[in-house]
């Protein structure tokens, strides 16, 4: 079963500060510079957990093989627009005690457009996956709104991470509501999922987000992930422990493992076991993407 992922992709730089931060100076820092981009980083690890993964984006014209090839490398089927006036986006993450700020440059990433997301992309798929940073933007959110409305006219289940609490903040909850309703599963973390709802509560902001959709993963960083579902299931897993390096992408390392096992069809708990497993690995490294193993050196000698 294919699953096809829109969203972002982007050049992440990714600053640990080594000690306190001196304002107006000097601090020194490890610094790494790694491919990113939420709707990325999701099709890179559903591809790395074994998902037959397509994803769909936009980037610099100038850096369209070098991620490609990245996404490539961890089995994700890309189809990467080339924009020729726009250089791809950019983010600095400040990772520091558990948390991470982003300085964010979404460049290429807003120019995505209706010509960037043809019909046969949507071959062979059964579940579409949004970012919801694509819907933040108004051109951006007509291309994408019109293939969630063509996967849906397929028979095509679609799934939302809305992605952005200060996003959504400037947006508004009831407009992306309105955007992301008819999507089966939804992803929000727990900032996200206050924004959109307006309560507090764990349980009663996973309740009113089941009213709009089949599934909902709330997602709890430290505390684990509390699922809803429309015929009222409710469950509640705690992550399991972590060492803490980096915490970028661990949301889109849980969408992953989730929807891998979704699309095996097992059980929630089981999507539930498996994102939160996936998250807890995407923190004990530096970067939001998963690590690939190089391959093994090849002898010249014959055997």
């Amino acid at each position: 079963m294919t699953v096809l992922v829109v969203g972002d992709v982007i050049d992440d730089i990714v600053v640990r500060p080594l000690r306190g931060v001196t304002a107006d100076s000097d601090t020194p820092s490890a610094i790494t510079a790694c491919p990113g981009g939420s709707g990325a980083n999701q099709a890179a690890w559903l591809g790395v957990l074994g998902t037959d993964v397509r994803f769909a984006g936009r980037a610099g014209a100038a850096d369209v093989d070098a991620h490609t090839a990245a996404l490539a490398a961890a089995g994700v089927d890309a189809r990467l627009a080339a924009d020729p006036g726009t250089a791809t986006g950019r983010i600095v993450v400040l990772a520091e005690g558990g948390r991470r700020d982003m300085y964010t440059d979404r460049g290429a990433n807003l120019n995505l457009s209706p010509a960037d997301l043809p019909d046969d992309l949507l071959d062979g798929v059964r579940l579409l996956h949004v970012s919801g940073y694509s819907l933040f933007h108004p051109g951006v959110r007509d291309a994408v709104g019109g293939l969630m409305r063509r996967a849906r006219e397929r028979g095509v289940d679609t799934s939302v991470d809305p992605g952005s609490a200060a996003f959504l903040a400037h947006t508004g909850a009831e407009a992306f509501r309105a955007w992301a309703r008819g999507a089966r599963l939804i992803f929000p973390n727990l900032d996200e999922g206050r924004q959109l709802t307006g309560e507090h509560a764990p349980s009663d902001v996973a309740a009113a987000l089941a009213t709009d959709h089949a599934v909902v993963a709330l997602k709890l960083g430290a505390d684990g992930v509390l699922i809803a579902a429309g015929d009222g299931t409710r469950f509640r897993l705690p992550s399991p422990p972590a060492e803490v390096v980096d915490p970028t992408g661990a949301g889109d390392a849980f969408c992953a493992g989730f929807l891998t096992a979704w699309a095996s069809d097992r059980s929630l708990e089981d999507c539930a076991g498996s994102g939160l497993a996936a998250a807890a690995s995407a923190i004990a490294a530096v970067g939001a993407r998963p690590h690939l193993s190089p391959p093994a050196p090849q002898s010249d000698r014959a055997p």
